[in-house]
């Protein structure tokens, strides 16, 4: 027989077996949340991300800078591009 010490399982061991499957199921609940507030929350953000003369229009659609600035800026932006295309 094997029972020579006893059932083998004393208060430390029980202790540890319930410790360990509360970690258990603590995990398997936080990653389930995780995944379904990653499917839900994470793709939020539809089509792709605006360019900045997209950028600058809304900008000045919205009032926060004037004509001046905006035909600037958008000089800076076009003559910066041209100067990376061009050697």
């Amino acid at each position: 027989m094997m029972w020579w010490y006893g059932s083998g399982i004393s208060g430390w061991g029980m202790a540890v077996m319930m410790i360990g499957n509360v970690l258990f199921w603590a995990v398997v609940i936080l990653a389930g949340v995780a995944l379904i507030r990653y499917l839900t929350v994470g793709n939020r953000t539809v089509g792709p991300r605006p360019t900045p003369e997209e950028l600058l229009a809304e900008r000045f659609a919205r009032g926060e800078i004037d004509e001046q600035e905006y035909r600037t800026r958008l000089d800076t932006l076009t003559h910066e591009f041209w100067a990376r295309v061009e050697p």
